[in-house]
């Protein structure tokens, strides 16, 4: 995408927020036809703007209006980018939405532009730090946590009670330790294991469990028939666990236990081991360059794009001048700007990458008879998102300007530096998932509609994209970018700001999410059969 022009209509330049009922506009690039609402609650009809467009009918916030006529079948322009065609004639001062605007067809993924496009040379960022917990494989955490990995749902109960009575029991004589987290899934029992795309699950699971935050400690729940067995979850000598024994691992049906409260003892017994380990690291100074940050919208509306995503963009950027790793992800969020992706891949293959991971989910979408349309929510689209291409446009500044250096597949553990694809779904819990497995140790997550979404694993950073609901949910939006439409602050502003946030944040400081202790469950991405 070409670097985004913020042009503003109906503020005078010098001005801060809220001119009074002043309509206002904003429009992303010089060459747009449109431009969305900023106003809370919107517009009514007859509404005049400052450079004397008048509303013909009413706009809701973040919704287009059209700039000038368009006629049937002509582009529909927004980041200088076609969005869509016009399905009939639209009068200037006219709104846009999904209903009288075509999608256009996804594009093809030959003849794209390969490392075409050179990425800007920013200068390194040096001498930002955090306090994080340095792990024997050289990875770092930023919390100390006992992860309790299951090997099928039908164990997840029995987890449930023993990490409440672990909390309650042992976890105030550890206080080193941050928390005791049950890893619970759908998975493990009633699959086909063999078949094609079954390994994805399975090694997500393996990565999970080997999150930096969990200091290489792992902890293994059984029921003892499942498929998913623990010597295939980890096999001899694929982690090392406790000073380098295999992991500790209780079996509910090992014939040892006589009813639920041995299995429950049996659990707290290993878990005290675990939490002795634990307990003795302390926090040590680290380079920025140890953060793994995963960054990822939900809930978008049409100020992702102009407010909150771009400035976790220009975090991005600070990030991977200071030698961290930032993955964003997304396919069907990425898909329509397939092209921008390849032309900044640092070399061929990491652009052959991309276009696999492309090829390899339209097929699975094709599969389920579902297309890329059917990503858009209700609540994108009330947010002024009319179609998937909009939506891809205003994800993507999330990557910011860096070249980009690595693609992974889904499940898959990051081990390099710089600015990686995470080929992943779109959606929240699963896309958050497998950020987890890949590595992430810190997790930005930005929303126009609202979310209370959190990971029990790593801090979860939230960005709001307007006032409103920054004002709303005061108590669950870390950052408020909606700043950036009113003109209080920059992109580059917010971007510091977020910088900054994730160092504190990495360092021990607590997010909303954390405080409230709102932990979404995992979801395994699973493409193989269910027998």
């Amino acid at each position: 995408m070409q670097s985004i022009q913020i042009v503003r209509a109906g503020q005078d330049s010098g001005s801060s927020n809220h001119v009074g009922d002043t309509p206002r506009y904003i429009r992303m690039h010089a060459n747009d036809n449109v431009a969305i609402v900023v106003n809370d609650g919107g517009l009514k009809p007859g509404a005049v703007f400052a450079d004397g467009l008048a509303l013909l009918e009413a706009v809701p916030q973040g919704h287009k209006v059209a700039l000038a006529a368009i006629g049937a079948g002509e582009p529909v322009v927004r980041y200088n980018v076609t969005i869509g065609f016009a399905a009939r004639d639209i009068a200037a001062g006219c709104w846009i939405s999904e209903a009288n605007l075509r999608m256009p067809e996804a594009l093809e993924l030959s003849g794209l532009p390969i490392a075409t496009r050179a990425a800007p040379v920013l200068e390194p960022l040096e001498g930002f730090t955090f306090e994080g917990y340095r792990n024997a494989d050289g990875s770092v955490g930023t919390r100390n946590i006992l992860a309790i990995t299951t090997t099928v749902q039908c164990v997840s109960g029995v987890v449930d009670f023993a990490v409440k009575r672990i909390k309650d029991e042992l976890l105030p004589l550890y206080p080193n330790v941050d928390d005791v987290v049950g890893l619970e899934h759908s998975y493990g029992c009633g699959v086909a294991i063999e078949a094609p795309n079954a390994d994805v699950p399975i090694r997500t699971l393996r990565n999970i469990s080997q999150n930096p935050n969990f200091g290489g400690q792992a902890m293994v729940v059984s029921l003892g028939c499942e498929k998913l067995q623990p010597a295939r979850l980890f096999p001899k000598g694929t982690i090392p666990i406790l000073n380098g024994r295999e992991p500790a691992t209780v079996c509910l049906q090992d014939a040892g236990h006589v009813g639920f409260m041995s299995m429950i003892d049996s659990i707290v017994r290993t878990a005290d081991e675990q939490l002795k380990v634990l307990n003795a690291r302390r926090r040590e100074t680290c380079p920025a360059s140890d953060l793994v940050v995963g960054v990822q919208c939900g809930g978008s509306d049409a100020f992702s794009g102009v407010t909150a995503n771009p400035a976790v963009g220009y975090a991005t950027d600070l990030l991977v001048r200071a030698g961290a790793s930032v993955m964003f992800s997304e396919v069907t969020e990425v898909r329509d700007g397939i092209d921008q992706l390849t032309a900044r891949a640092s070399n061929p293959e990491v652009a052959a990458a991309m276009i696999r991971e492309m090829e390899w989910y339209d097929a699975y979408l094709k599969r389920g008879g579902v297309d890329r349309s059917a990503n858009t929510t209700p609540g994108n689209k009330a947010g002024g998102l009319s179609n998937i291409v909009e939506k891809a446009m205003g994800s993507i500044v999330k990557s910011g300007s860096s070249a980009i250096t690595g693609v992974l597949s889904p499940g898959e553990k990051l081990k390099q530096k710089g600015l990686i694809y995470a080929a992943t779904p779109a959606s929240d819990f699963v896309c958050g998932t497998l950020q987890l497995a890949a590595g992430m140790n810190i997790h930005v997550f930005t929303t126009g509609r609202g979310t209370p979404y959190g990971l029990a694993a790593v801090p979860v950073i939230k960005v709001a994209t307007r006032d409103d609901l920054a004002r709303r949910w005061h108590d669950l939006m870390d950052v408020n970018a909606g700043r950036i439409a009113s003109g209080e602050a920059t992109i580059e502003d917010v971007g510091w700001e977020l910088f900054r946030l994730m160092l504190d944040v990495a360092s021990g400081r607590k997010t909303w999410a954390e405080h409230w202790k709102l932990h979404n469950a995992l979801t395994l991405f699973n493409p193989a059969p269910v027998t």
